[in-house]
């Protein structure tokens, strides 16, 4: 059994954030990185599988050189392979052409499982993982807290104000795990010596014949990022506690928010 875990490298949660020059994204280039923490649940959740004795575990991401940090990481933490897709134009990729390129490698690797987290620490669009699951024409569960592993994969999902279901997909299928679904491990300093020896393939999209991904294929383009700016004022209400209650109720009918 093959279980694909896919990986993105995110600015570290205590990182510094500065919007660049021209506007459109942050400055990055002297921040720490680190793997987003949706993405470690993902591959705990794997590598507990594999601890069964029943997967070898591959780990994929895309992104520049720092990326193979990321991966080394993984690597030390259990997962048995790793695939860097570096290709300047594949960093330039909106969530579809994402998942176009981790659809590609999927077709090559024929994983029985997908593993992702439910969404990224950066982009928030949870958009990924049904993209993904849609190109590979394969049953997918979102928001998912636990797994069990049979002739299907058993999955128990996390719904709106805390319902929770069960589903069950055939394999080959995808899961987008969310946080908290398990004790993520933390790469032991054996398991870092072993990663050295571990491989890292590192693939371009012309190696994954993806020609529908990158620059010149973007449907969705972040416009502008900036901080957003601070009121010059505020309104204190004054009074008992009902005469304060009646004057917030008639602020927001008059802001036509109730």
């Amino acid at each position: 059994m093959k279980v694909m875990v896919c990986l993105k490298q995110v600015p570290h949660q205590d990182a510094r954030l500065d919007v660049n020059a021209d506007g459109t994204w942050i400055q990055d280039g002297n921040i720490k990185f680190e793997i987003n923490s949706y993405d470690t649940y993902a591959l705990e959740e794997a590598l507990k599988i594999k601890d069964a004795g029943e997967a070898d575990v591959v780990v994929v991401s895309i992104g520049p050189d720092r990326v193979t940090q990321a991966l080394r990481t993984a690597l030390g933490m259990g997962a048995d392979r790793a695939i860097h897709v570096k290709d300047d134009d594949a960093d330039l990729s909106d969530t579809l052409g994402c998942a176009k390129i981790l659809a590609a490698i999927a077709k090559e690797e024929n994983p029985d499982m997908i593993f992702t987290g439910f969404m990224s620490d950066d982009g928030n669009f949870s958009a990924v993982p049904p993209m993904l699951a849609e190109l590979l024409d394969m049953p997918s569960a979102t928001g998912v807290l636990g797994t069990e592993v049979g002739d299907s994969l058993k999955c128990e999902r996390e719904l709106e104000g805390g319902a929770l279901e069960v589903v069950e997909l055939p394999k080959p299928c995808l899961a987008a795990i969310q946080t908290g679904a398990n004790q993520v491990r933390y790469a032991s300093l054996k398991g870092i010596m072993q990663a050295k020896k571990k491989p890292v393939d590192v693939k371009t999209m012309a190696d994954l014949g993806v020609s529908d991904a990158g620059s010149g294929a973007v449907k969705a383009k972040i416009e502008k990022v900036y901080v957003p700016a601070k009121g010059d004022s505020a309104e204190i209400l004054s009074g008992s506690t009902d005469e304060v209650v009646g004057q917030l109720v008639t602020k927001i009918k008059e802001l036509g928010l109730l």
